[in-house]
């Protein structure tokens, strides 16, 4: 191990780090919900802009020919996502903590706490720092998840702790299994490092196989990829639905990087393409007969998930195709998700797709950015984000001779088109007039649906989001290059 240390290359860990730590001491000793979120906020901020400052540079805690904490220009803009990511939740987040339905200072910590595990994801040279990232980033999630203390006008349920212990059950099992991996393919190789991982040849092959099948379907929970995915639609429509857009973001994308950093140097092709392929046709099959907007969208997001294994079954020549995917995906889906937390009231869960109709008519702003980002996910128009994201998969598997995988991902696609135009059609349906004694069916929406006032911190969000989806689709190539 190598001596010296480079501070300078963990400053986003300190960052990150210091941001939980400074959230906690501003809730302890100032007490005041506005101090805590400006701190959290700050610090989130602080975070993604000390990962651009530091870009490429030198690696730390190194051995001969390979380093703990590597950081890249890759490494740089998934911890600038990650930091982001925690900005706009608690944003959304916050007319939720102005009303006391969660506590500020437990809520901010837990979410810096999260953001420091996604900043040790993104800049890991091993499999101990990687496995340890993820667990830094799930756990604070499993408490997040039932932090909800009552919604509005209702009575309090056990739906976030029901949530919260599914989340937390199936996630002890995929840690146990992905341990279990590490260790099987240490036996069999005696490498660590993620630049040293190498296939094991002789008596210990067959032990190292089994050892990189076990990491590999560990590592897939994160990304709620079949079989380990019934945890997402039950624990993202338990959960605040701020929280929820975190797991469906953030979350997953440290899971991405897990499996990126692990396919692209032990062969895994088999094993991801049998999950590439259930995960995307069990995740759109099942979403076409969701009545609930965030189990739709849970559902959804583990199809993108399978969209994602696709290129990440290739190993390496597929890694920086799936890094853009998901990338992509996140900004996508965290517009959706604002949009819905920006339509439901304080507290509220995500409601029926029955609640959202004609909710473009009320907010044309809010209809055009979840349209917006619903065309991304599905790959169409506007959404060239969402295009250029599927194309950039398609073509992939294609170049190295995957067309049949190309094929099944093509299929899928159609398929999700269904489900996507039902919801953004029904933004722009007027409510039903059967039985009605209201003559005016516009007047009867606005009764029972009555416009919800934007606040500034979520308006901000939602704009600062779509831009990124915008420029993302207008000049994809700027992604491209810093991944590559």
């Amino acid at each position: 191990m190598s001596q010296s240390i480079n501070h300078f290359a963990l400053l986003p860990l300190y960052a990150a780090a210091g941001t939980a730590i400074l959230a906690f001491l501003a809730d302890l000793f100032i007490a005041k919900r506005v101090a805590t979120i400006a701190t959290t906020a700050v610090g989130s901020l602080a975070t993604a802009v000390l990962a651009l400052v530091v870009g490429p540079e030198a690696g730390t805690f190194c051995t001969t020919g390979a380093c703990s904490w590597v950081p890249t220009w890759p490494a740089a803009v998934t911890a600038v996502l990650f930091a982001l990511l925690t900005a706009g939740v608690l944003a959304l987040s916050t007319p939720s903590l102005n009303l006391g339905i969660a506590p500020a200072g437990e809520f901010c910590f837990l979410l810096a706490c999260s953001m420091t595990g996604g900043v040790v994801i993104a800049y890991s040279g091993d499999l101990i720092t990687l496995i340890v990232g993820l667990e830094t980033l799930t756990l604070p999630l499993y408490v997040l998840v039932g932090l909800r203390r009552f919604a509005p006008d209702e009575r309090p349920t056990d739906t976030g702790a029901a949530a919260s212990l599914t989340f937390f059950l199936i996630s002890v099992v995929s840690t146990a299994v992905t341990l279990l991996g590490a260790a099987l393919n240490y036996a069999a190789t005696g490498a660590i490092h993620l630049a040293q991982l190498h296939a094991a040849a002789g008596p210990f092959a067959p032990l190292a196989g089994v050892g990189v099948a076990l990491l590999v379907i560990g590592l897939a929970f994160k990304v709620a990829a079949v079989p380990l995915h019934t945890w997402a639609p039950a624990t993202y429509d338990g959960a605040p639905i701020p929280i929820a857009a975190y797991l469906s973001t953030a979350s997953k994308l440290g899971g991405v990087l897990a499996l990126a950093a692990v396919v692209a140097h032990l062969d895994a092709r088999a094993v991801m393409a049998v999950l590439a392929v259930l995960t995307m046709t069990i995740g759109n099959l099942v979403a076409l007969r969701q009545t609930r907007m965030v189990r739709l969208l849970a559902w959804s997001s583990i199809a993108q998930a399978g969209y994602i294994l696709a290129a990440l079954a290739l190993g390496a020549p597929g890694v920086t195709a799936a890094l853009a995917y998901a990338v992509f995906f996140v900004v996508l889906e965290f517009v959706a998700f604002t949009v819905v937390a920006a339509l439901r009231p304080p507290g509220a869960d995500g409601g029926s797709l029955l609640d959202y109709r004609g909710s473009a008519r009320r907010s044309p702003w809010l209809g055009a950015a979840l349209v917006l980002a619903l065309a991304g996910l599905a790959g169409l128009p506007p959404g060239l984000a969402g295009l250029f994201a599927k194309l950039s998969v398609v073509d992939t598997l294609v170049q190295h001779n995957w067309s049949w995988l190309a094929g099944v991902v093509v299929l899928n696609a159609v398929i999700a088109l269904a489900y996507y135009a039902r919801v953004a059609a029904s933004l722009y349906s007027l409510p039903p007039r059967i039985g009605l004694s209201v003559a005016d069916p516009i007047l009867l929406d606005a009764a029972r649906h009555p416009r919800l006032p934007l606040t500034r911190p979520v308006a901000a969000t939602l704009a600062a989001s779509v831009a990124v989806a915008v420029i993302l689709g207008f000049a994809p190539q700027l992604l491209f290059n810093a991944l590559t």
